[in-house]
């Protein structure tokens, strides 16, 4: 149930009121008694769903959802780079042709 906020047109008495959604503003001051209430449009509070099944992350902006998307990829692009390379920098393939090309040389001393 939210919290609305009321002010008297009559002597500017502000108060905060816990109501249901469905209920009807008040019209009544309860400092002065006259029928001359406002409800107040608020800030409000954003909605927090808690319990299970319910994550502060589902209701994100869409710029939030882009940005996120866009980190993501930059990171993949930057994993597929480093796997192939190896701790010293160069290219896997050139080190196993090294290693291949060594063992044609054992084959070829051995015979």
């Amino acid at each position: 149930m939210p919290t609305y906020e009321y002010k008297c047109s009559n002597c500017d008495y502000e108060f905060e009121q816990f109501q249901s959604i469905k209920a009807r503003p008040l019209r009544r001051c309860p400092e002065c008694g006259k029928s001359a209430l406002n409800r107040l449009i608020g800030t409000g509070a954003g909605i927090i769903f808690k319990g299970s099944g319910f994550y502060e992350t589902d209701y994100r902006s869409d710029n939030y959802k882009k940005a996120q998307k866009k980190e993501t990829e930059v990171g993949k692009e930057k994993k597929v780079e480093k796997k192939g390379e190896t701790a010293k920098g160069e290219k896997s393939d050139t080190k196993t042709a090294a290693v291949s090309d060594s063992k044609k040389d054992n084959k070829k001393k051995t015979t």
